[in-house]
Order: structure tokens, then C-alpha cells, then sequence
């Protein structure tokens, strides 16, 4: 008997309709956004609910941006994503589930700064069209945190008053479009 197998549809990031942001309270008053500029993927999917879908994603730790060319200097160091010795992020999913109306919870390993740590992300699929040439895209929006100090980049300060100048919650929001590619 033949046994017919799923084929799945393969999935690429759509870097120039992508972002990627986290954000970080400085000095636990106000909050700093910064972005990674240069960053891959691939979403590997049975189905077109993307249901169980695989998901892997690659960030290029030297593409920080925070608006600040001092504060990014200092976030490329030894002090936190220690660029040189730890160029790329990588999450690699374990799972991908429904659990609502267009709600998904994304799991899997999460690997910064040499360190790799289960977390789970929330996703909202904002649905799929066909652009004006032809291509499927699909769209996502992705939110989520970690601690930073859970992958190792623990450097902090004391203010005067004896508050800290970082904090450890680290949250993640991302855009992310996809581009059909079979």
C-alpha cells in the first residue's frame, strides 16, 4: 500500500516588510526601543493555517540599533551581546499550536549569547494575499520576552539613589512577513 506524504510549503522572511524590536526599561522609569537590522528565517508549513509549522531564525547580533551610537557601541561589548565572540541569535521551534482565533503559541529553543533556553512567544497571524507580482506572502505579528541575565549578559549599574540602570526583562515584538518560495 503507497502512503501519500504531506508536502510542505516552504516559507522565507520578507526582510525588507520585517522588523524586529525589543524593549528594555533604563533606569525603571522609561523604556529604550532597539531593533536588529539584518536577520533570517524559514517557516516550514503543512498546512496554510501554519498549524505545526517549523520555524527557525537567525539575528545578527552587529545589526543592534537603538538610536544611540554609544549605547549600541556598549551593547556590542563584553558588557552584553559581546559581538565578536557571539555574532548570530538563533531560535529553533518545538512547537507551533492554534489555541484561538488566529492565536498561536510558539515554542522552542532560543539560543543567545551561547546560552540556549526554552521560551515561548505568542503569535497572531494576520493572514495571507498575493502582492501585486505574484507572490504569496503571509504576515505575523510575534511578542514574547526573556530575561537577560537567564543568557549570561548580567552587567548592570547602581544609580545613585541605589536603583539599577538596566532592567532584566527583556521584551520582544516582532512583524514578520513571509514570502512563499515553493
Amino acid at each position: 500500500m503507497e502512503t501519500l506524504q504531506k508536502t510542505k510549503t516552504a516559507w522565507a522572511i520578507d526582510i525588507a516588510h520585517s522588523e524586529l524590536q525589543f524593549k528594555v526599561k533604563h533606569l525603571m522609569i522609561s523604556t529604550v526601543t532597539g531593533e536588529f537590522k539584518k536577520f533570517s528565517g524559514r517557516v516550514e508549513a503543512e498546512t496554510d493555517s501554519f498549524e505545526g509549522a517549523e520555524v527557525e531564525f537567525e539575528v545578527f547580533t552587529d545589526s543592534i540599533e537603538t538610536g544611540n551610537s554609544q549605547r549600541d557601541k556598549h551593547l556590542k561589548s563584553v558588557d552584553f551581546f559581546e559581538v565578536e565572540k557571539y555574532p548570530v541569535m538563533r531560535f529553533t521551534s518545538s512547537s507551533f499550536n492554534l489555541t484561538g482565533d488566529n492565536r498561536y503559541l510558539l515554542k522552542g529553543n532560543f539560543e543567545l549569547h551561547g546560552i540556549s533556553k526554552e521560551i515561548t512567544l505568542e503569535a497572531v497571524y494576520g493572514g495571507s494575499m498575493v502582492d501585486p507580482w505574484g507572490n504569496t506572502k503571509a504576515g505575523f505579528e510575534i511578542k514574547g520576552q526573556i530575561n537577560r541575565k537567564d543568557y549570561g549578559l548580567n552587567w548592570n549599574a547602581v544609580t545613585e539613589a541605589g536603583g539599577i540602570v538596566v532592567a532584566e526583562e527583556v521584551k520582544i515584538h516582532a512583524n514578520i512577513q513571509l514570502i512563499k518560495t515553493n
